[in-house]
């Protein structure tokens, strides 16, 4: 807990303190990894994330051994042997939403944006762009986006025995619900 709090004050303390912000501690990060042999989900339901609405400034964090999977085997070996979850305890994602002037966070409307930034997992960092669909409804904010992630470009060593059970592309679906600070 006292990681996730730390966590949290630096995302808020990266801001600007007259800045439009909108926070959540409870986004959701998911994967998944379908194969012929096998399918592979997981969740992450407490990503820490804020978002900017005046400069659009980007980020979420998280912690690796927040992912929850339907077997707990998979969930052991994703910690200890893919994700080495003791070693790499977090995963970061720090961008911009290019286009963000296109979003009207005073009334309700859906909005396609752009994105890029720098995603690092395992202390492996990567460049990433996407496209991302923020809607507000009701004074809420809820922002989602798919990315194809591969783990060998994260230094994520699948061995051979499993590598026909691991896609060499995984999907990875963001969601963040924000609420305004």
């Amino acid at each position: 807990m006292k990681n996730f709090v730390l966590i949290a004050a630096l995302l808020l303390g990266s801001f600007a303190a007259n800045a439009q912000l909108y926070f959540t501690k409870t986004g959701t990060i998911k994967f998944d990894s379908h194969t012929s042999l096998e399918d592979i989900k997981a969740e992450n339901r407490k990503v820490v994330s804020m978002l900017n609405s005046t400069t659009g400034a980007l980020e979420f964090s998280l912690l690796m051994k927040g992912f929850d999977f339907t077997n707990q085997l998979m969930e052991d070996h994703f910690n200890e042997s893919y994700a080495e979850s003791d070693k790499y305890p977090k995963a970061s994602f720090k961008g911009t939403v290019a286009d963000i002037s296109k979003v009207d966070f005073t009334k309700d409307g859906t909005y396609k944006v752009n994105y890029s930034g720098k995603l690092t997992i395992k202390n492996v960092t990567k460049d990433v762009t996407g496209t991302a669909t923020i809607v507000i409804k009701g004074g809420k904010v809820t922002a989602t986006s798919a990315l194809k992630v591969k783990p060998k470009d994260y230094n994520i060593v699948i061995p051979a025995t499993a590598g026909a059970k691991i896609a060499e592309e995984i999907t990875v679906d963001i969601i963040m619900d924000y609420t305004k600070k």
